[in-house]
């Protein structure tokens, strides 16, 4: 049985269904080899040429949490109506199609046509990839921005990504404080200062005084959730914290899942293959379970007692579901609050529409924070910089 991700291109029900199988892998769903065999069984126990039978069916044995129910619907759409691409949900056009795939005769998934997938355009030869009046490519360049991070894998968007970064970390990099002093250059004249000097000129301001706010720049320490829940925003995050480490060298990056790893070395790694090679050694785990509290723990007790004051933003990225007691995330953060530094939650969930922080590592984390904000779209990050001006 070969793997393809195209359903037009299988040799049968078997490759296609294998092809669905790997196309939920891709987009973050834990399914194995072994469902495939199950996922046929349960066709041939409904009306497989029903789109919606077949749907019900596959969602009961692919979908195995409600965030992996949630997103089932537009996945099984992608793959076998739509040319391998996810609806992003943000319109009403884009909703009525998708309700119109569902909905479509019981033969298309017998014969659907599509020739890609969420995470890759497609490679077929349609009018549509050789009309040559570029508006294809200028279409996709101009909404990049607005689509969803776990859709987002070509190096354009990857470049975009480090792009925001480098603008996030820059705004922070630059923070004024707000106390003036004297500054013979300053912008600012300090009219305090020439008054008291104009009383021995007989009340004429002969010499001016300036005055200007110093540089206070902040120092950025990035921890990145890449667990499970989060494998299909990692890629992109990953850039992002490059962008981050490249575009201010006090700054500090950890990815963490059951354990806490220090990355910076091997984000700021010019050579790619390398700094790839480095994250594989360091960042066993990767996609596995995820422990927000101990990761907080191993950071209070390693790195923040050294590194960590008024002057830190402390960046996490992560979308709060932790098999931790939700009281040792908020004993963590309360910890580390005391250090006078500010927390900055980023979560790629708060960007969906209906989503509500009610998981209990989540809700445990608020409180402390001084930002909470959506982090989904690269439009969502580089909103993010007046918001640091602001901390």
């Amino acid at each position: 049985m070969s793997v393809t991700r195209f359903p037009a291109r299988a040799s049968g029900p078997a490759d296609r269904m294998a092809g669905f199988m790997a196309h939920l892998r891709l987009n973050g769903l834990g399914v194995g080899v072994a469902d495939t065999a199950t996922a046929l069984a349960a066709l041939g126990q409904v009306n497989a040429l029903d789109a919606t039978e077949a749907r019900l069916a596959l969602r009961a044995v692919c979908a195995g949490s409600e965030d992996e129910l949630r997103r089932f619907d537009d996945l099984f759409a992608a793959y076998w109506f739509n040319a391998g691409r996810v609806h992003s949900g943000t319109s009403t056009k884009s909703n009525a199609a998708s309700h119109r795939a569902r909905s479509a005769p019981p033969d298309r998934i017998a014969a659907a046509g599509g020739h890609g997938r969420a995470d890759a355009p497609d490679q077929g030869t349609g009018e549509a990839e050789t009309r040559g009046d570029g508006r294809l490519i200028a279409a996709r360049l101009a909404n990049i921005g607005k689509t969803d991070l776990r859709d987002l894998v070509t190096p354009e968007a990857i470049a975009e990504a480090e792009a925001v970064a480098g603008q996030i970390a820059a705004a922070i990099r630059d923070r004024h404080s707000r106390r003036f002093r004297a500054d013979r250059r300053g912008a600012r004249l300090d009219l305090r200062r020439i008054a008291r000097a104009s009383v021995a000129t007989g009340g004429e301001p002969i010499r001016l005084y300036r005055r200007s706010q110093p540089d206070r720049p902040a120092r950025i320490m990035a921890l990145c959730d890449v667990s499970g829940s989060m494998t299909i925003y990692a890629r992109i995050f990953l850039a992002f914290l490059k962008g981050l480490m490249r575009s201010d060298l006090t700054a500090d990056a950890y990815l963490f899942h059951t354990r806490l790893v220090r990355v910076t070395d091997a984000l700021r790694d010019r050579d790619a293959l390398r700094s790839v090679a480095k994250l594989s050694l360091m960042a066993e785990g990767f996609g596995g379970g995820t422990r927000i509290g101990a990761a907080l723990d191993s950071f209070n007790a390693l790195y923040a007692r050294h590194a960590v004051g008024g002057r830190t933003v402390v960046l996490i990225l992560s979308d709060g579901y932790d098999t931790d007691p939700p009281e040792r995330i908020a004993a963590a953060l309360a910890r580390l609050k005391k250090r006078r530094c500010r927390i900055v939650w980023l979560n790629p969930l708060l960007g969906w529409k209906g989503y509500a922080p009610i998981a209990r590592g989540m809700a445990a984390a608020l409180p402390h924070l001084d930002l909470f904000a959506a982090a989904n779209t690269l439009a969502a990050l580089a909103a993010l910089e007046p918001e640091f001006h602001r901390l």
